[in-house]
């Protein structure tokens, strides 16, 4: 009886322990894991603001950590973004170097790798 008692306590700690280090939202730096990123879904409405963005991006032709496609409406997929002026779902800055995601704009077939 104590003997099930205490595997039974080693297994609900293991399983703790398994849910808080491969929870996805713990994404590296500098990759989008599974279309979040610090808690971002990529998709949907975006602004591109010059100073105090959710996400700063840089735009690249090769490797990127996500390949976004413009639209100009339903952007409910990861990956496409349509960008808008007012009530954004997450803003963006443009940046050339320390970016937290790089993007490649494409014409079809966006999202993570």
């Amino acid at each position: 009886m104590i003997r099930k008692a205490i595997l039974r306590g080693s297994i609900s700690s293991a399983l703790v322990c398994g849910l808080i280090i491969g929870s996805p939202s713990t994404a590296n730096a500098g990759n989008a894991t599974g279309c979040f990123y610090k808690g971002i879904y990529l998709a949907g409405k975006v602004k591109v603001v010059t100073a105090f963005p959710d996400l700063k991006i840089q735009m690249v032709k090769a490797f990127p950590d996500l390949k976004v496609q413009q639209v100009k409406a339903f952007p409910d997929k990861c990956g496409k973004w349509q960008f808008v002026n007012a009530f954004p779902d997450f803003t963006v800055q443009i940046v050339t170097a320390f970016p937290d995601i790089k993007v490649q704009f494409v014409n079809a077939f966006p999202g993570t790798r």
